[in-house]
């Protein structure tokens, strides 16, 4: 099935161009089309209105537009990769993508799409989503309790792949073997906010020692946790099952957050990751109950919180 949805993605939808979308008000749709069979999973925002979706089929990413719905493929299908989270670097007009069960994590010129470098964590389960923050690239990894930390030099610059590290998470919180368990991941006040899906908690991580510790949810819920937007004070954390996003205010020292609000929509088909534009905010469907056949429609839903 891989080997067809890649083949279809490298060529019949090497010349799609996405123009279908649901009017949402001014300007803006409700839902903004990406190839059929793309498979998507992970979503980051570039300049402007500018979005980004790797799809899971075959580690291509699409380069669309928030505002038209229009769009092309910036990187092709290759044999073997995935792309599972994204995460933008406006400093350095970078696109950071995950790569899931081939344990790397890639850096992309995110104008041209030129693979700039390949980090590979040998022994790696399943790389999930990351972060950038200024003196560092950090990516969860669901299948152990470690991140992955690509240090980064003077300027942004890239550090060689042997410089990448792992660090390993301790402290207070609950690893389910077996399942998912770190996946988004936000940077916020010095600290790493990291969503364990399997625990259906929300850990505060600091980045230099890896000690961990369970942020309260003051009896809000963090169940089927996947995708992490971070909004000013405000979390918005994606809950991919439950076809929903739930919504924290962040309490002081990151120690504690109050649910604010649940987000709904009828165009969510099991939404894993989000982004914030223009005001709204834009979560992408996995679909994982549809079989992913060539044909399989999935779009970007975009509603006003």
């Amino acid at each position: 099935m891989r080997r067809r949805l890649s083949t279809a993605v490298a060529t019949a939808l090497s010349v799609f161009m996405a123009g279908s979308v649901a009017a949402a008000g001014p300007n803006f749709p409700t839902r903004v089309d990406l190839p059929d069979g793309w498979s998507p999973e992970g979503i980051a925002a570039g300049t402007g209105t500018t979005f980004y979706a790797g799809s899971l089929a075959s580690g291509a990413i699409w380069a669309g537009d928030l505002r038209t719905g229009t769009g092309s493929i910036l990187v092709n299908a290759e044999p073997g990769a995935v792309a599972v989270g994204l995460a933008y670097e406006a400093a350095r007009d970078r696109l950071w993508v995950a790569g899931g069960p081939n344990g790397q994590v890639r850096a992309y010129d995110a104008s041209s799409g030129e693979i700039l470098e390949v980090y590979s964590f040998a022994g790696a389960g399943f790389i999930n989503d990351l972060v950038v923050t200024r003196d560092a690239v950090y990516a969860t990894e669901s299948f152990a309790p470690v991140l992955y930390v690509i240090p980064l030099g003077a300027g942004g610059a890239l550090p060689d792949p042997a410089d990448a590290e792992t660090l390993a998470l301790t402290g207070d919180f609950t690893f389910v073997p077996g399942a998912f368990n770190a996946n988004g991941i936000v940077a916020a006040r010095g600290w790493l906010i990291v969503a364990m899906s399997a625990a259906g908690e929300l850990l505060r991580v600091d980045p230099a020692t890896g000690e961990a510790s369970v942020i309260d949810l003051g009896g809000g819920s963090a169940a089927s946790g996947d995708g992490l937007v971070l909004q000013g004070g405000t979390l918005y954390v994606v809950q991919n099952f439950f076809n929903q996003v739930a919504v924290f205010r962040l309490g002081a020292g990151l120690a504690s957050v109050s649910q604010v609000d649940t987000l709904t929509s009828d165009g969510f088909d099991i939404p894993t990751t989000a982004v914030f534009r223009a005001g709204r905010l834009w979560a992408v469907n996995a679909r994982f109950t549809t079989p992913p056949m060539s044909d399989t429609e999935y779009w970007v839903t975009g509603l006003r919180p």
